[in-house]
């Protein structure tokens, strides 16, 4: 199976985006913990295999300040719990943060907050699945697999977003796609 790839350059370091040729599979950072170990066999550099050029638009426009959102097509894999963990984190409205606890119950296993968790830090497509807005229980950031500095970054630029525009948080589009 071939893997579609691009580089972007980002306010947060360079994201490495990837692609099946039909929907997106990865967005990771640079030293991402569970990202992948770098190129590999069957990796294929094209930035305009589907859906990275509109991936590329909408991760600018992102960080610009003009979307609080994203509707791009993904396939992450991952287990059925995991993915019930992404889908329910693409709720989580722009600007916003809830704790693994929380995340948990939204699920309807409250004790499960470990799990959610690691399920959290497994997300494959970071930023559009927005697991930076997954707090510890006292408000303190913990657990971000592309660093806690970038996570703090990503939650500033949305909160300053949202102050500019006056508004509330958008949700995001992507989340019945892991139904």
């Amino acid at each position: 199976m071939t893997t579609y790839y691009v580089w972007m350059e980002s306010p947060v370091g360079p994201l490495l985006l990837t692609s099946d040729g039909a929907a997106l599979t990865g967005l990771y950072m640079n030293e991402h913990r569970h990202g992948p170990d770098g190129v590999g066999e069957g990796w294929v550099e094209d930035e305009n295999a589907a859906p990275l050029p509109e991936a590329k638009r909408q991760l600018a426009a992102y960080f610009a300040g003009e979307r609080t959102d994203f509707d791009l097509p993904l396939a992450a894999e991952g287990t059925v719990f995991q993915k019930k963990v992404w889908a329910e984190l693409c709720r989580i409205p722009c600007g916003e943060t809830i704790s693994y606890g929380q995340l948990a119950r939204r699920i309807g296993d409250p004790n499960a907050s470990r799990a959610v968790g690691l399920a959290n830090g497994k997300n494959p497509v970071s930023i559009v699945v927005p697991c930076h807005r997954v707090i510890g229980a006292g408000g303190k950031l913990i657990g971000y697999g592309g660093g806690l500095e970038r996570k703090q970054k990503l939650l500033t630029h949305e909160r300053d977003v949202l102050a500019r525009r006056g508004g509330d948080g958008a949700q995001s589009a992507t989340g019945g796609l892991f139904g």
